[in-house]
C-alpha cells in the first residue's frame, strides 16, 4: 500500500525540500514553498525485463507521412509558427495580463468556419465567452465552449468530441485528481501538461495552452513546461498603445525569428500586414531628433521611427533612458560618440524612443540611432526621405548588415529618396533601385554628408 509523504515545494522552479524553507536555495525566491502530499510506493518484488512493442529502427525504416498545418485563418499568427498548427502538436501562448492573449485565441477559434474547435476556459464562465465573442462580432457552429477545471473532464469531453483544435485558456487553471495540490502549483501545471501531451500525441489533436507569467516577464510554472510543449509563443506589447507584438522563443516545426503585428480595437485584433506605414509618422522636415531606421524581423522588412532627445542636464547626473531599445547598446553608442567622433554628451540627458511601443532588438538600427542623437544635440533636422541601415562598431566603424537588399526595397516601395549603408555590403546591382544608395564606412563620414 502506498505511504503518504510530504514534501516542500518551491513554485518558482520546482525545487525540492523535506522542510519549509524562507529563501529557496536555487532560483533565491522567497516564501515560494509550499506543501504537497506525493506517494512513495513501496519496493515491490524485482520486475522480469520484457521487451516492448517499440523497436529501435534505422533512419531507412522510419515511415514519415506528410501532415498539413491547420491555418488558423490569421496570417500574422501562420506566419510565427511557420504556416500553421502542425495536428498533434502543443502550443504555449504565454502575455502579460491584459494584453489580448484569450482575445486572439477566440477569435482564431471562430474564424476557422471548416474545422471543429473546442474552446476549454477555467477562468471565465459560457456567459462571458459569450459576451466576448459578441463584441468581436464573430459566430461559429463548429466551435464548441466548455467551463471546466478539471483535468479528467476536459480530456473525456475532448475525446468524446474529437476536434481538429484543442483550445486551454489556461493551463494554471486545470488540476488533476491524482495531484494533492492547488491549482497552478509546479506539480499541477507539470501533470497535466503531460496528460494532454500524451492525449495530443496519440489522437493528432492540435492543442494551444495560454500560460500565465511571473512578475519577472519570463512563463509562470516549472521551465520543464516550456520543454515539453512543441511552441512557444510570446505575446508582447504596451497596454497603453495599440500595438501587439507575437514572437516565437521555440519552434519545432518553423524559425523563431518570425513576428506578427497586431493592432488592439474595440472589435479586436486587426493584422498589420504593412507595418511600415503605420510606424512612421508624416513628420516635416523641420522636426530635430528623429531618424528612419530599415530594419528586419524574420523575413519581414519594415522601417521604425526612432526619436531622440538630448538636452543640458539639469542634475549633476545625466540621464539615460530607452523605450524599445537596449539601454547598455545606447550607452555603448553615446561612448562611441564620445570617443570615435568627438561629440561632448558626458553632461547631457539623453532620451530614446522607438515610435509605436516596438521593442527592437537589430543591431542595424544603431546608425539611426546616432543619427537621432545628434541630429537633436544640434537642433538640425534629418530629412524625412532619408532612413538608414548599419551597425555600429567599438572602433566607430560601420559594419554590414544582412539581407541589405530587402531593406533598400522596402525603403524605395515607402518613397524614400536616400537610404544610408555600411560600404561593406557589396555584391548586389544598386541600379535596380529607384533609391540613391550612400556607402558609408564610419561614423564621421556620416555626420559630414547628413549635417555638412
Amino acid at each position: 500500500m502506498a505511504q503518504a509523504k510530504t514534501v516542500y515545494i518551491c513554485q518558482n522552479c520546482g525545487t525540492q525540500s523535506p522542510k519549509w524553507m524562507g529563501k529557496c536555495p536555487s532560483c533565491e525566491a522567497w516564501n515560494t514553498f509550499v506543501e504537497e502530499i506525493v506517494e512513495k510506493k513501496k519496493a515491490g518484488s524485482a520486475v522480469s525485463a520484457q521487451l516492448s512493442a517499440n523497436q529501435p529502427l534505422t533512419l531507412e525504416n522510419i515511415t514519415t507521412e506528410k501532415m498539413e498545418r491547420i491555418t488558423v485563418g490569421i496570417d500574422e499568427f501562420d506566419r510565427v509558427l511557420g504556416g500553421g498548427i502542425v495536428p498533434g502538436s502543443i502550443v504555449l501562448l504565454g502575455g502579460e495580463p491584459g494584453i489580448g492573449k484569450s482575445t486572439l485565441v477566440l477569435q482564431m477559434a471562430l474564424g476557422m468556419k471548416n474545422k471543429k474547435i473546442l474552446y476549454v476556459s477555467g477562468e471565465e464562465s459560457m456567459q462571458q465567452i459569450k459576451l466576448r465573442a459578441g463584441r468581436l462580432g464573430l459566430n461559429n457552429d463548429n466551435c464548441w465552449f466548455l467551463s471546466e477545471t478539471s483535468l479528467e473532464n476536459v480530456l473525456a469531453q475532448t475525446g468524446e468530441a474529437s476536434p481538429h483544435l484543442l483550445i486551454i485558456d489556461s493551463i494554471q487553471t486545470l488540476s488533476a485528481e491524482t495531484v494533492e495540490s492547488s491549482p497552478g502549483s509546479v506539480t499541477q501545471v507539470r501533470e497535466c501538461t503531460s496528460a494532454i501531451l500524451k492525449f495530443a500525441k496519440k489522437n493528432s489533436t492540435a492543442v494551444i495552452l495560454i500560460g500565465h507569467i511571473n512578475k519577472e516577464g519570463s512563463l509562470a510554472g516549472p521551465k520543464v513546461l516550456e520543454h515539453i510543449v512543441d511552441a512557444v509563443l510570446q505575446f508582447e506589447g504596451d497596454t497603453n498603445y495599440l500595438y501587439r507584438i507575437l514572437r516565437a522563443s521555440k519552434n519545432r516545426f518553423g524559425s523563431t525569428n518570425e513576428l506578427g503585428i497586431f493592432e488592439m480595437r474595440s472589435s479586436g485584433l486587426r493584422e498589420i500586414l504593412n507595418p511600415s506605414e503605420q510606424l512612421i509618422s508624416k513628420v516635416s522636415n523641420d522636426v530635430s531628433g528623429t531618424a528612419v531606421a530599415a530594419t528586419i524581423e524574420g523575413i519581414r522588412p519594415f522601417l521604425i521611427e526612432i526619436q531622440a532627445l538630448v538636452s543640458s542636464a539639469a542634475y549633476g547626473t545625466p540621464q539615460r533612458s530607452s523605450t524599445g531599445f537596449d539601454l547598455r547598446r545606447l550607452n555603448m553608442l553615446l561612448a562611441v560618440l564620445e570617443k570615435r567622433a568627438g561629440f561632448k554628451l558626458l553632461s547631457k540627458d539623453v532620451f530614446l524612443n522607438i515610435a509605436g511601443g516596438l521593442r527592437i532588438n537589430d543591431p542595424a538600427t544603431d546608425l539611426a540611432v546616432i543619427c537621432s542623437i545628434l541630429s537633436s544635440n544640434i537642433d538640425i533636422a534629418i530629412d524625412h526621405k532619408t532612413c538608414f541601415a548599419g551597425e555600429v562598431g567599438l572602433t566607430g566603424e560601420i559594419r554590414g548588415v544582412n539581407r541589405i537588399e530587402q531593406r533598400i526595397a522596402e525603403a524605395a516601395k515607402l518613397g524614400f529618396k536616400k537610404i544610408f549603408i555600411p560600404g561593406l555590403n557589396k555584391g548586389f546591382d544598386a541600379s535596380k533601385f529607384s533609391i540613391e544608395i550612400e556607402r558609408v564606412v564610419r561614423v564621421e563620414e556620416v555626420f559630414r554628408k547628413i549635417f555638412g
